[in-house]
């Protein structure tokens, strides 16, 4: 395959500290975008559970990879943190051509066996409090609803862009209550954005990785499991990006697996991963 220019393109990539967020800005940079990182977590402040990881960290990396990279510290759950964000890049670059949320803060306290409130992973929803699922509502639709609204007035007026989600595929039941609600509703704000934005030509979907070899799933002794690395995704964004037809998948949820079949790009190791399946 021809590997996709995106020189001269604008990206801002939320929750782009870690995991998928990073690996997206990194498969931006390498097609030569300018990648606009935000996250809480950041060499000049507090750090999500004290993890070692930055938004300093995916500049650079985005830097390394081709791109150029600009970080900002972010606050995703706030309204006027992201209203923020948004007019302080659209000042300093004049657009935002591609915008991804990738914002999921719902494995923090999760130790790889329960979540903070003692409960495992898919207990029975009438054993366990209800109390968080609100907090996996805000850190991950809620979120994504936050930075789409801030983004699409200057996409809208602009009559171009990319909006994208990243999410899972709710096809069937994804084992926890809270889990399984959450990605269905992020599914679903991709499919509502899609139909408000398309008569304005801006595109919204959802992207859906597998099994990803995170920095949470290495810490939690899982990391044979994974089916691809952070960066698979990123190559798939980029891929998307890139494509001119891209408005025809306007409201779909995409799997990573899935675009590397048809674009033609591999994992960072050389591989292609086909669609994840839960339970394979």
């Amino acid at each position: 395959m021809t590997a996709p220019n995106l020189a001269g393109k604008v990206c801002l990539v939320a929750g782009a500290s870690r995991g998928v967020g990073r690996g997206i800005a990194r498969g931006l940079g390498e097609a030569g975008a300018t990648v606009i990182v935000t996250a809480r977590s950041s060499e000049t402040g507090p750090r999500t559970e004290s993890r070692p990881e930055t938004i300093e960290d995916t500049a650079r990396a985005v830097d390394a990879a081709g791109g150029e990279g600009h970080h900002y510290i972010c606050d995703h759950t706030s309204e006027r943190a992201v209203d923020t964000l948004v007019h302080w890049a659209l000042r300093r670059f004049g657009r935002i051509d591609v915008a991804v949320s990738s914002v999921w803060g719902g494995n923090e306290g999760y130790d790889g066996t329960r979540y903070p409130d003692g409960a495992e992973w898919g207990t029975p929803f009438w054993r366990r409090s209800a109390e968080p699922f609100a907090g996996f509502l805000g850190v991950g639709p809620y979120a994504g609803l936050l930075l789409a609204r801030a983004v699409a007035p200057a996409m809208v007026s602009a009559r171009q862009g990319l909006l994208a989600f990243v999410s899972f595929d709710t096809g069937g039941y994804l084992g926890d209550i809270y889990y399984d609600l959450a990605k269905a509703a992020t599914n679903r704000l991709a499919l509502a954005c899609a139909e408000e934005l398309r008569p304005h030509g801006v595109t919204a979907l959802a992207l859906s990785p597998g099994y990803v070899r995170t920095e949470r799933v290495r810490d939690a002794g899982q990391e044979s499991l994974a089916t691809e690395s952070p960066l698979y995704a990123g190559r798939a964004m980029a891929a998307l990006a890139a494509d001119p037809a891209v408005t025809a998948r306007a409201g779909h949820i995409l799997h990573a697996g899935d675009l590397a079949a048809q674009y033609g790009f591999t994992d960072s190791d050389g591989t292609r991963p086909g669609r994840f399946q839960l339970g394979s």
